[in-house]
């Protein structure tokens, strides 16, 4: 084929790959992102903006996060304000930082303008200090004085999650005034889903859904027509529990108050979604000592989470190890040994996982709490004892045919339900001290359990070996 034909089959590809956006996944076709980033290579920003402007703002954000680092400030030139504020508060943590790194804080500022309170707070606040001042003084008086409010509040509190664009109505007035009102200050949040109802202190006291207060008579009071009843978010609550509670409650939005009780923002169910999705991955990746696990985070930075963690496993192979070197005249004697405790060990270490990853999960969302402890407890034990039973006797049975040696098997038999005995106890009870000592379980159980597991499973194969003299 020539080189004229190969180019032509190329554009054709490429026209194919563009006439929609997305896949069955709706994920965007690799054919669209090289499209967009050849237009961009070859100097056209006019044809790389036709083909973007169509995209919502979160798929502008993936066609970002998918170009590579090098290039994402020319990408980011040539599409011009298509990369607006919306954008850059989908984007993913680390590319969000490398794009601001590139941009005036004059534009930092403007963008920060645009967003509610929690999604400025979320592109400032991990910005370098003399960045995040330098924006923050390129910002209007009343925005500076919210971000800089929001940003005195711990990281992954309530007080940095809400926004503070809200409608508040006092208590004296009816439906109808409300109605006015909405309509007449054009400056209100257009963002909402009810209408809270304060007393003279600006405390809560009563919340009123829109669909009331639009399918009820002018003349109703506010007070008859409201709910009572609404779950209040601390201001300095922790992220993850603000979660658990629009979950428990099934909340659309919910007032924030300060120590005082005074209404202070909002928290709506949109910025849940995010926090959701982020405790849960944070939670499987510190199971694996995989840190953030983020594709985009720096080679350098990943690589230094890791092997903080590796070498911790090392220390506990090394102990483990040292539990095999006790017994090296029985495993001389007896080499087959030596080929079947990898057995009991590592089936441990998986029963061990199973159940410290249960238990890890029934911690994050209050379904394992003091009340039901103990109860959570024996229910774990009697599944390993059950599970350890089944697995013993197979072990024994097929290593008894294998090797002609019952009293072999019946030494695997008896260490496996040991081991997996100590795993179903470890794989809660460890998660369940951790949590006790204010220590995240999640960060460091995987450790102690797969430690516990290994040491035990060597010492009971090995130690029942010894014993009944094979």
């Amino acid at each position: 084929m020539s080189d004229n034909g190969a180019i032509e089959s190329f554009d054709a590809e490429i026209v194919e790959a563009t006439e929609s956006q997305h896949d069955e996944d709706d994920r965007l076709k690799p054919g669209f992102v090289r499209a967009v980033l050849d237009a961009v290579e070859d100097g056209d920003g006019e044809a790389a903006r036709e083909l973007v402007s169509p995209l919502h703002p979160a798929d502008i954000a993936d066609l970002l996060e998918l170009t590579p680092s090098e290039r994402r400030a020319d990408v980011a030139a040539a599409l011009g304000d298509l990369v607006g504020a919306e954008v850059l508060s989908e984007l993913n943590d680390y590319v969000r930082d490398d794009l601001i790194d590139v941009l005036r804080p004059e534009q930092v500022a403007e963008f920060a303008r645009e967003l509610d309170t929690d999604d400025a707070v979320a592109i400032i606040e991990d910005m370098e200090e003399a960045d995040q001042q330098a924006v923050l003084e390129a910002m209007n008086p009343e925005d500076r004085a919210a971000i800089e409010s929001a940003l005195s509040y711990p990281e992954e509190s309530a007080g940095r999650l809400m926004q503070r664009d809200l409608v508040a109505v006092p208590e004296h007035m009816t439906v109808g005034q409300v109605i006015d009102y909405l309509r007449d200050h054009g400056d209100l949040t257009s963002d909402f889903w009810e209408v809270f109802v304060v007393d003279p202190g600006h405390k809560p006291i009563g919340t009123c859904q829109l669909s009331w207060i639009l399918t009820c008579p002018r003349d109703i009071p506010m007070t008859d027509l409201m709910k009572r009843e609404q779950t209040l978010i601390p201001v300095d609550m922790d992220q993850e529990e603000v979660a658990l509670r629009f979950q428990k409650y099934a909340l659309i939005s919910a007032a924030v108050v300060d120590e005082s009780g005074r209404l202070v923002g909002m928290i709506t169910v949109d910025d849940i979604l995010h926090i959701v999705q982020e405790e849960a991955g944070e939670d499987i990746l510190r199971l694996s000592g995989a840190g953030d696990g983020d594709i985009n985070q720096p080679i350098l930075m990943t690589v230094r989470t890791r092997l903080s963690w590796l070498i911790v496993n090392l220390g506990t192979a090394i102990l483990a190890a040292s539990v095999v070197g006790f017994f090296q005249d029985t495993i001389a004697k007896y080499v087959v040994l030596a080929v079947l405790m990898p057995i009991v060990s590592g089936m441990g270490g998986n029963a061990g996982t199973q159940t410290m990853a249960v238990a890890v999960r029934a911690l994050a969302t209050n379904q394992l709490t003091s009340s039901n402890t103990r109860r959570n407890i024996i229910r774990e034990f009697r599944i390993a004892l059950a599970n350890g039973a089944v697995l013993g006797t197979l072990i024994g049975v097929a290593t008894s045919l294998i090797y002609s040696n019952p009293d072999l098997g019946i030494v695997i038999a008896s260490a496996m339900l040991i081991n997996n005995m100590v795993a179903g106890l470890a794989g809660i009870l460890v998660p369940l001290t951790l949590d006790r000592l204010d220590i995240d379980p999640a960060v460091s159980s995987a450790v102690f359990v797969t430690t516990l597991t290994d040491i035990m499973g060597f010492f009971s194969f090995l130690g029942l070996a010894a014993a009944w003299g094979l």
